[in-house]
């Protein structure tokens, strides 16, 4: 075997030796979650998913790997102005995820960079126009807004960006304790107000209370008093239909035989008892008719009941 000989097998073995490596290196087995962007002749090809895949060897190569899955970015603390000018710093969390590889790879050249900065200055444009009461309560409208805003001008990036959530809020020193001062005047006004309300409500309830009593009491006397005329009223009627059955017998009485006399008799007894009692001593009495008769008072009365 001559030189040139052995010489034609070192290249070809070299050459066979470069070709099972680019070969090997041409094999990719790509995980779940994970994109692989390939170029061929340094243009974009396409783009490699999950599983097994092979590539030309010396012409295509993985140019970019991205992670498809969502990925939480901290967004450092900024200086920011409130509408009332106080200085605050504030940090956060972006949430975002990678939705198209491709966009991902040739929109821009660092979209994590890029999608940080914008959070920051639409936190700042966001914090700008709040006053600094309104930073604090209103922190879910602001993570909203920086969201919409973000999400929007990252989209040409194929980035879709989920969610951001304010960490911190920090306050100078002064700002701060005039702000605990500012609450604890508001804790004290609503306890004032709160006691103020107690009692107007006593005083309500008292007041209901006794017009509640006095209305029970004048219903009370009303219905007594309603109680007493009925009572009276039944008592004049049982007595005056006691009186006309008295006449009422009577007047059958005086119509039966003997009765006018008995009748006579009877008027003439109650006149004798009548002026009995008004014989008293040292009384002077002037009579109608002289009373030593019994006879004369008797015929006196029987001519009244016959006029009558």
């Amino acid at each position: 075997m001559n030189f040139n000989t052995i010489l034609m097998l070192i290249i070809l073995g070299i050459l066979g030796f470069i070709f099972v490596i680019g070969l090997l290196r041409s094999i990719r087995i790509i995980p779940a979650k994970t994109a692989m962007v390939v170029e061929r002749l340094g243009k974009y090809h396409k783009t490699l998913e999950a599983g097994f895949h092979v590539l030309f060897p010396f012409i295509d190569k993985v140019r970019y790997k991205h992670n498809l899955k969502e990925i939480a970015l901290d967004v450092p603390a900024q200086t920011c102005f409130t509408q009332d000018n106080v200085k605050v710093d504030v940090d956060g969390v972006l949430y975002m995820q990678v939705m198209d590889p491709k966009r991902a790879s040739y929109g821009i050249k660092n979209y994590q960079y890029a999608t940080i900065q914008l959070a920051q200055t639409t936190m700042r444009s966001v914090i700008g126009k709040l006053e600094l009461d309104r930073t604090f309560e209103e922190r879910d409208q602001i993570n909203a807004t920086v969201v919409q805003s973000v999400d929007e001008a990252s989209d040409p990036w194929g980035v879709k960006v989920s969610r951001y959530e304010i960490q911190n809020i920090s306050v100078p020193a002064p700002i701060l304790q005039a702000m605990e001062i500012q609450m604890r005047a508001e804790r004290e006004k609503r306890a004032v107000i709160a006691r103020s309300l107690g009692e107007m409500e006593s005083k309500i309830n008292y007041s209901q209370a006794a017009m509640e009593e006095a209305i029970n009491i004048s219903e009370g006397e009303k219905e007594k008093r309603i109680n007493e005329a009925q009572g009276k009223a039944e008592e004049i009627f049982a007595i005056a239909k006691a009186t006309a059955s008295g006449i009422a017998m009577v007047s059958e009485a005086i119509e039966a035989t003997g009765g006018e006399e008995a009748v006579t008799l009877r008027i003439a007894e109650g006149y004798i008892a009548e002026l009995n009692k008004l014989a008293k001593r040292d009384t002077k009495l002037i009579l109608p008719m002289d009373l030593s008769d019994i006879n004369t008072v008797m015929n006196t009365v029987d001519r009244i009941l016959k006029r009558s």
